[in-house]
């Protein structure tokens, strides 16, 4: 287990945390305000595996508000905190800016470094097109498990989101706005170009047919450019997402490689005023190419 994890805060603009053996950033967290089409909200990028691989992508030409990983929103009762154009049933995208939103940095309630575990405790407002409030979010980012034998480190990403609205906030994606098969929202991964095609794998099963599919975890595994060799990428659900309102995995491997656990892929999810939606997931950088058991095996061996 390696040691003395080692943050550095450039204030007002980013975080980023460096494994101290082999010298590796593993992560930029990303709070700085960006372009307002793109929905400004915080983000990590890059994602790096301990071999110093990046695992993300940022801004592709495709998205351009795709930033490595982030919390989304593609419909919320009628906003787009996802950013970009606004899918509009019958219409297609659109390109409807007073639909877009943001999620904005408020403040660090922790930002530390104990040896092995990093945390990073943010609150965020949200904000539709005309900068009511909407919400408020309680989120924690945690770096744990770092590995040198197996190769491979942990993220937990925790959210808390609070409805400040006078009405219930409507979490929805595509699909429920009437697109089949696109129901992207929540915790968002963009996978790097050269993930393209790469293996997607389950508990149960593998490829793209797992589009739209439940369980406890999904991974995805592609082959670098640029250097020798394979990554794969876990996001595990913590035990009590499933309550309420289980979610459904979207993923891709083309066009482009993505993978998000999706709080609303066929039905909207209402957060009532004053209430909070929860939702905790671990998301797993390892090198090289791991087959479903060796996931399995890691999951078990790393209770939450």
């Amino acid at each position: 287990m390696s040691q003395g994890l080692r943050v550095v805060h450039a204030h007002g603009d980013h975080i980023t945390v460096t494994e101290p053996v082999t010298g590796v950033e593993l992560l930029s967290y990303v709070y700085r305000a960006e372009a307002d089409w793109e929905a400004p909200k915080p983000y990590v990028h890059p994602l790096r595996t301990l071999a110093g691989d990046v695992v993300t992508d940022y801004r592709p030409n495709d998205h351009r508000w795709h930033k490595g990983l982030s919390l989304t929103a593609s419909h919320l009762s009628g906003a787009n905190l996802w950013g970009g154009n606004s899918y509009v049933h019958g219409e297609g995208y659109l390109a409807l800016p007073e639909r877009v939103g943001s999620m904005r940095h408020t403040g660090f309630d922790e930002v530390t470094a104990d040896g092995d575990r990093v945390v990073i405790a943010e609150r965020l407002t949200w904000h539709p097109y005309d900068g009511a409030l909407w919400a408020e979010e309680a989120r924690r980012v945690e770096v744990h498990d770092v590995d040198l034998d197996s190769r491979s480190w942990a993220l937990t990403w925790t959210s808390a989101i609070t409805n400040r609205r006078a009405e219930p906030l409507l979490f929805g994606s595509p699909t429920t706005a009437g697109r089949e098969m696109a129901g992207y929202t929540g915790l968002f991964w963009r996978g790097p170009r050269a993930f393209r095609d790469g293996r997607i794998i389950g508990p149960d099963g593998e490829g793209p047919a797992l589009m739209g599919t439940q369980g406890p975890w999904l991974a995805v595994s592609g082959e670098h450019d640029g250097a020798d060799g394979h990554a794969t990428v876990v996001i595990a659900h913590a035990p009590e997402n499933a309550g309420g309102h289980p979610a459904h995995w979207f993923v891709r491997n083309d066009p482009f490689a993505a993978l998000a656990p999706s709080w609303a892929f066929f039905e909207e999810l209402e957060l009532p005023p004053g209430e909070t939606l929860t939702r905790r997931y671990r998301v797993v950088v390892a090198d090289g190419a791991w087959e479903r058991d060796d996931i399995a095996k890691y999951l078990e061996e790393r209770p939450w």
